[in-house]
């Protein structure tokens, strides 16, 4: 009888030095076991968060126990209880698996063992619904993703949008100018920079040249525009088109 008690002091030495806040003491009233011997008890979480704060962790259990007087030739008394988060039938299937698991270690210190199993258990059963439930926010996630609109911007399509945006420009730049610019000899035409930057675009558009001022300028030079004079950069264009794809595809 006395190796047992010493054994028995031994585990409860042992159990408060590992589990520390997690193991206390408790009256044989408060238990739930059929003893009159101290009983203790030990709060359980899943094993993955045993860094956690307790009062943070959704799943907790009570594992409530009490040395029988030839333990450990003998199982403990062993009672569980939900501290949170089990329901009656989880509390069932732990403590038989729990009994099954200490009948297996019988002849040793077997109670860090037994809460060692119960952390596992918790794990299981409780991780892998954490598990669906962040799979299934997942899949949430990636229904909600906005899928975008419009056609894809290529190089095909770019450079056809080019061609269109030169024809329109050209063709207002055209509207602007002097029936003289369009017939003027080649070698005596200004570029369309040059005409620009005289300001005699302007003058031309709101009609205020005089007929004097227009024969002068034709003696002088006459004016041409080379569409290659007023090739927009291309970055700019581009830049351009995309903002013009952009409002399309939200109109649309």
């Amino acid at each position: 009888m006395t190796d047992y008690l010493q054994e028995q002091e031994m585990e409860i030495e042992a159990l408060q030095a590992i589990l520390m806040d997690d193991f206390k003491e408790i009256h044989s009233g408060e238990s739930g076991l059929n003893t009159s011997k101290p009983c203790y008890h030990i709060t359980v979480s899943p094993q993955d968060d045993e860094a956690d704060d307790s009062t943070s962790k959704p799943v907790q259990v009570a594992l409530i126990f009490s040395h029988t007087e030839k333990y450990p030739d003998e199982p403990p008394l062993l009672n569980v209880r939900s501290i949170r988060g089990l329901s009656t039938e989880d509390l069932r299937i732990l403590k038989e698996k729990l009994e099954q698991e200490a009948s297996e270690n019988l002849g040793m210190a077997m109670v860090f063992t037994l809460v060692t199993s119960a952390k596992e258990w918790l794990s299981g059963r409780f991780g892998q619904d954490g598990a669906d439930e962040n799979t299934a926010d997942d899949e949430l996630a990636k229904d909600e993703v906005i899928i975008p609109h419009g056609e894809p911007v290529t190089v095909e399509t770019f450079l056809a949008w080019r061609e269109r945006f030169e024809a329109e420009i050209a063709l207002e730049r055209a509207k602007l100018m002097p029936d003289s610019a369009l017939s003027a000899p080649k070698e005596k035409k200004l570029t369309g920079r040059q005409w620009f930057e005289s300001g005699r675009a302007v003058a031309a558009a709101r009609g205020t040249l005089t007929s004097k001022e227009e024969s002068d300028e034709e003696e002088e030079e006459d004016i041409d525009f080379d569409d290659d004079d007023f090739e927009d950069d291309e970055e700019d264009m581009l830049e351009h088109y995309l903002a013009e794809k952009s409002d399309s595809s939200m109109l649309s």
